[in-house]
């Protein structure tokens, strides 16, 4: 079970800053923890429906029970409840500022942070911004959500071109890409690695393993000494076992599970090249900006990925990793097999994707940004 990450220490001439969470973030919700723990503000992370400040629900006893009775009578009520928790909660920890993670998120505060007059940022993070699914439901509200905000953020330039679409106003929407912990990701060596490919994410359509392991396949057909290891958990997870049997690819494919940073770190230090191939799924679910690559490239790992959503952006083709078309299996295997007979050509690609995490996507440059907006919005001039 994830514990819950600490309210950030803070001071009287601070300011108060209110960040909602759909749920605890996980793990692997790096970008999300940043934002609780290292803004230069007070900080309180209410998280979960019914919205809950560390392990307690913010409304008492008696309003849930109201609130449900006049459901039951009239119907309606359940926005009202959610508004009127927000309401409490932002009054009681005098929120300056309310810093909703996601899209979806933003629409359940808004109301409040209208209600209260209070600056509201919202923080859209990928599927938020691209499944069908979402963008439906939210049609009219995500309208009105780019209405009220007092700034909006995309983690790429592709999601900002989307939420323009989408009918935010391009004045409000603020490009802040995620960042890493350089000091943390470091000491991979390309060169002297064996020929191991390394995968790391969820096990979901957005991240095609399935894709990778088909590449893999192709790769070791030709190249027998490659290996692939694959970190994450997922509703393909079993699905991608079975496949790597069915290529018989299973004795040189390991797939490790949830791994904690320091094992994730470690696992890219041994690595000659990090794989991951994202495309859009068939719901419309697409990445911001994944942060595995950021952090192999931190690292001085070279990438193989997709022309997909923020991935460009980061990986420059033949400059810092390889790219090729989503669901492009053969281009990918092509790319791989190049890797594992040319060390010397990982360690270039590494070595140069490394200066470019640590000038463009550190985590401290990436929270440095989000607090000048915040801090603009609090004054009233973002």
């Amino acid at each position: 079970m994830n514990k819950v990450p600490p309210v950030a220490d803070g001071s009287r001439d601070k300011p108060s800053v209110c960040v909602v969470t759909p749920y605890l973030p996980s793990i692997s919700e790096t970008f999300i923890r940043a934002h609780i723990e290292r803004l230069p503000t007070t900080t309180t992370l209410i998280h979960g429906w019914r919205p809950t400040v560390g392990d307690r629900a913010v409304l008492s006893l008696p309003s849930l029970v109201w609130h449900k009775t006049l459901r039951i009578l009239t119907g309606v009520g359940l926005k009202k409840e959610i508004t009127a928790a927000y309401i409490t909660a932002f009054q009681r920890h005098k929120a300056a500022v309310v810093l909703a993670e996601y899209g979806t998120t933003g629409v359940l505060v808004e109301e409040a942070c209208r209600r209260l007059g209070i600056p509201l940022v919202v923080y859209f993070h990928g599927f938020d911004a691209s499944m069908k699914s979402v963008l439906a439901e939210h049609k009219d509200s995500y309208r009105l959500l780019f209405k009220e905000a007092a700034a909006i953020v995309a983690v790429s330039r592709a999601m900002e071109k989307k939420l323009v679409s989408l009918g935010a106003q391009p004045e409000k929407i603020h490009f802040i890409p995620y960042g890493v912990d350089c000091e943390q990701f470091v000491g991979a060596n390309p060169r002297n690695a064996p020929p191991l490919f390394l995968a790391i994410g969820r096990f979901v359509e957005k991240k095609a393993p399935n894709l990778t392991l088909a590449a893999f396949a192709k790769v070791l057909a030709e190249f027998s000494e490659a290996r692939l290891r694959m970190v994450g958990e997922g509703p393909l997870l079993e699905g991608c076992r079975q496949l790597a049997r069915e290529l018989n690819v299973q004795h040189a494919v390991t797939f490790l599970g949830s791994q904690p940073h320091e094992s994730v770190r470690d696992e890219m230090q041994r690595a000659r090249c990090f794989v991951q191939h994202s495309v859009e799924a068939p719901s419309g679910d697409s990445e911001g900006t994944p942060v595995g690559i950021l952090e192999a490239g931190a690292s001085g790992l070279p990438v193989i990925s997709t022309r997909h959503a923020g991935i460009p952006e980061v990986v420059v083709d033949e400059e810092t990793g390889l790219l090729v078309a989503e669901r492009d299996v053969d281009a990918m295997a092509e790319r791989m097999l190049r890797l594992a007979r040319d060390p010397e050509l990982a360690e270039t690609l590494g070595n140069a994707g490394s200066r470019r995490i640590r000038a463009h996507f550190t985590m401290d440059r990436s929270i440095r940004q989000l607090w000048d907006l915040i801090d603009h919005c609090i004054s009233g001039t973002p």
